[in-house]
């Protein structure tokens, strides 16, 4: 199994990004597929969420501004962000679980970092 985060950069607040996330090795349509951040000096948080039958979740400092969603021709998991802040900086990790979306799971992708910076 083998997740790849990418889009990172350097964005101006206010800007906007989309991170990707191809898979291979499994199907994201069966898995709970999440996207999770972790900023310099603190722990890993979970960012958004989505089920196997498509639902979504967010956390509170990011509802309205960021967007899950995912290509299942491509296989492929997106996260778009807009209206950055410079508290949305840190490195976004993809991940999937076949249970539910926690911190705890099954698969994780390298990260791609974002920094948000006038």
């Amino acid at each position: 199994v083998q997740l790849q985060a990418s889009g990172g950069g350097l964005v101006q607040p206010g800007g906007s990004l989309r991170l990707s996330c191809p898979a291979s090795g499994l199907t994201l349509d069966r898995y709970y597929i999440g996207w999770f951040r972790q900023a310099p000096g603190k722990e890993r948080e979970g960012v958004s969420c989505m089920t196997s039958d498509g639902r979504t979740y967010y956390a509170d400092s990011v509802r309205g501004r960021f967007t899950i969603s995912r290509n299942s021709a491509k296989n492929t998991l997106y996260l778009q962000m807009s209206t950055l802040k410079p508290e949305d900086t840190a490195v976004y990790y993809c991940a999937a679980s076949s249970d539910y979306c926690s911190l705890e799971m099954d698969y994780w992708g390298k990260g791609t970092l974002v920094t948000v910076s006038s």
